[in-house]
């Protein structure tokens, strides 16, 4: 009878350790639930310009995010339900971000692919000019530094031209920009399975609650090039040379950001692969050819003018022009590249997001959706510092709550860098003195 008491004993204490012990399953699920519900709090409260409300749910949603992308980066697998369930959470949020009142830049988007169908040149166009006050609609009103014509490149004007053509409004932009963000999952997805790696790893990219924030809600052209740079990072896995090398072309004529990752594909595609990239890109700008030139439109004017949440381009400009400036952002960026190209030959999507970042820090502007370049190659512990700044750029949203309607734009709030890079700098220094302590190989002499 002892035997049996105790055995009924024992076998009661194992179940109750079972019933308290939390699987790493049920913790995702847990953390899907609360970035769902932290998510939906953001769509109701985003017409608060980013007030309260809204910069607390974000704030929440970042933590969650972070505590999740620990999971996902510490478990080799995951069962597919739990993916297939991930993703539909992730689609939940998008539809629920998608009325959401966007920011002044969608309308900008509008007015480009309006003045294309309408025969007229948008690098030229003035919005606030005279000859143009016919030219507008009550969406395109809203758009943004009206005195200066676009600064979008040509592949992103073609976009603007594609969408609207199909229904002139910010909300048609908005719902194909989610339609390229799914895309970009499926992508994701082929990648992971052609590295071995677990399609678990999908989520670290679709939770993102900039993701949601920057595409869904506020719709930024970034995601497009994001869309052609990963279809160049599938070509070159799957070894498409001349894919891999148009898609690239096609990424930096809707920003010119990932010009910097051509280093990365010396010797990985050919000669005339490169050439025919820059033949596909010399005649996106045909259309806007202005006697035999092609017009910048106003990206001079962004370099020369723009600041925002950029600590090295603020701190250099004392010492150095601003083009100079923008030129050693780009250097570093092309140094990063080769530097990987060498030391790394093997392919690997870690090595997309470090030069670009190395760009970005240099940057004139550092934007919330500048980093949505960075988001599908953020998929191992390898970049787990660059995960923690799409989360610790979130104080930075205080600015549109501190701006009111109609006023110029202003500095950011000191304690708002502080927090973004000050949570960078310990994060670096913390995964360093964490390495320093790992245990070395010990190597042994034969005779």
């Amino acid at each position: 009878m002892a035997q049996r008491v105790g055995a009924f004993d024992d076998t009661t204490t194992r179940g109750r350790s079972t019933i308290m012990k939390i699987t790493p399953e049920a913790r995702v699920y847990l953390f899907g639930i609360a970035l769902c519900a932290a998510l939906t709090i953001c769509a109701h409260s985003f017409s608060d310009t980013r007030g309260a409300y809204f910069m607390a749910a974000l704030a929440f949603a970042g933590i969650v995010y972070l505590l999740a992308i620990r999971e996902f980066f510490a478990t080799p697998a995951f069962p597919r339900r739990l993916v297939i369930i991930g993703l539909l959470l992730a689609v939940v949020w998008h539809l629920e971000l998608l009325p959401a009142p966007p920011n002044d830049d969608i309308y900008r988007y509008v007015w480009d692919g309006r003045l294309q169908r309408l025969g007229y040149n948008p690098y030229i166009v003035i919005p606030s000019g005279p000859a143009a006050s016919s030219l507008h609609t009550s969406e395109t009103r809203k758009l943004n530094n009206p005195d200066l014509p676009s600064p979008y490149p040509a592949g992103a004007q073609l976009f603007f031209r594609s969408v609207t053509a199909i229904h002139e409004s910010a909300f048609a932009l908005k719902v194909a920009l989610v339609l390229c963000d799914f895309a970009i999952a499926l992508l994701l997805l082929d990648i992971l399975r052609l590295r071995r790696l677990g399609p678990h790893l999908i989520l670290a990219y679709a939770w993102n609650p900039l993701l949601a924030i920057e595409v869904a809600a506020n719709g930024h052209i970034d995601i497009v090039g994001t869309l052609f740079l990963m279809v160049s990072a599938v070509a070159l896995a799957r070894r498409w040379r001349a894919a891999a090398a148009v898609s690239l072309g096609l990424a930096v004529a809707v920003k010119f950001l990932p010009i910097v990752l051509v280093p990365l594909y010396w010797k990985r595609v050919r000669i005339r692969d490169a050439a025919l990239a820059a033949l596909v890109v010399g005649l996106l700008y045909l259309p806007f050819l202005n006697h035999g030139h092609i017009p910048a439109g106003s990206f001079g004017a962004y370099v020369q003018n723009w600041r925002f949440n950029g600590p090295i381009f603020a701190a250099l400009t004392h010492v150095a022009p601003p083009k100079l400036l923008a030129g050693l952002a780009m250097l570093a960026g092309l140094a990063t590249a080769a530097w990987l190209r060498k030391t790394a030959p093997e392919w690997s999507l870690g090595a997309f997001a470090w030069p670009m970042t190395a760009t970005l820090l240099c940057a004139p502007a550092i934007f919330p959706w500048y980093l949505l370049w960075l988001l599908p190659f953020l998929t191992s512990s390898s970049t787990l510092l660059l995960v923690l700044w799409t989360v610790s750029i979130t104080p930075t949203y205080v600015m549109w709550h501190l701006r009111a309607p109609g006023t110029p734009w202003g500095a950011l709030p000191g304690w708002t860098m502080l927090v973004e890079y000050g949570c960078l700098a310990i994060a670096a220094a913390l995964i360093r003195f964490y390495r320093a302590r790992e245990p070395r190989p010990v190597s042994t002499l034969s005779d």
